[in-house]
């Protein structure tokens, strides 16, 4: 388990489970498929299986301490979810206890948005009365005002990515014990943090951004689902609700990370699970492997 230290706050990665789910043609529909294979000592095997022509993700959790403070950004899985189709997550407890760190230690939770995949372990189901409760039941859990709204089984409506049973067990729960900041725009975690709306891969996914001590660093959920999507920033994934807004808050983001010489750190990049970005010329291009990266 690699910890880095960016300024005043330290990063751990917690990690789950690898998954080769898609072809890029279609996890990334548009991409273009000639510049996956001009990448491909790159790319291959962290990022795609070229044999399989499979991409691949990794799901994982964030440990920060930061301010005093042990945060989590996203949960994984559930382990034993309701939902057809949907793979059982790790086991994020354990993995917390491998830093040191156990589910009461937790002081706040953050969701960068609410696809299954990213608010598994936010509950747990407790033995004496079957009931879904917090797991980490000393922690405030921030959730996006758009996301909540936009997940909430009254609103509804077909569409990838959009389920009643993760709302269900994943986010009403936190709401019915009073744990639950929910937050529109942007919100300051700390000295060090501070949340930002980027919508489009969700109306509500957050981004959060870490300056501390001269160092920076992004952490962009869903934005970024491979680095081939540094190269193709207009290029969203099939799991993306407006393909286009997530283009136009991606480029946004990258932009800034860019010029700030910021660490981009994806919910799902396998390898070194982040990567340092450039400009080139009205687009960008990914930065050699850095020291401060996870391995």
């Amino acid at each position: 388990m690699h910890t880095i230290e960016l300024g005043d706050v330290s990063v751990t990665r917690i990690g789950h489970f690898d998954n080769r789910p898609l072809s890029p043609a279609e996890f990334f529909p548009g991409t273009d498929l000639e510049l996956w294979e001009a990448n491909r000592s790159w790319l291959a095997p962290a990022h795609w299986d070229p044999q399989a022509d499979r991409v691949r993700i990794a799901v994982q959790t964030w440990l920060l301490r930061s301010g005093g403070r042990v945060i989590l950004i996203d949960t994984g899985l559930s382990p034993d979810p309701a939902r057809a189709g949907v793979p059982a997550g790790g086991d994020l407890p354990v993995g917390l206890a491998a830093a040191g760190v156990a589910p009461a230690d937790v002081d706040l939770v953050i969701c960068t948005h609410l696809h299954a995949d990213h608010v598994g372990w936010n509950t747990r189901v407790e033995p004496k009365t079957g009931q879904r409760v917090p797991t980490f039941p000393n922690a405030r859990y921030l959730f996006s005002r758009p996301d909540v709204d936009f997940f909430h089984p009254r609103n509804l409506a077909e569409g990838p990515g959009r389920s009643a049973a993760v709302f269900i067990e994943s986010i009403e729960p936190i709401l019915r014990a009073g744990q639950a900041t929910v937050w529109d725009g942007s919100y300051t975690v700390d000295e060090n943090l501070r949340l930002s709306l980027a919508p489009g891969h969700t109306p509500g996914l957050g981004v959060l951004t870490l300056e501390s001590g001269g160092a920076r660093a992004v952490f962009v959920g869903d934005l970024l689902h491979s680095p081939i999507q540094v190269l193709e920033p207009d290029v969203s994934s099939c799991f993306c609700h407006d393909p286009a807004a997530a283009a136009r808050s991606r480029r946004q983001v990258l932009e800034w990370a860019a010029d700030h010489n910021a660490l981009v750190v994806p919910a799902h990049f396998g390898g070194t699970h982040a990567v340092e970005v450039a400009r080139n010329g009205s687009g960008f291009t990914v930065l050699a492997d850095a020291e401060r990266t996870w391995r």
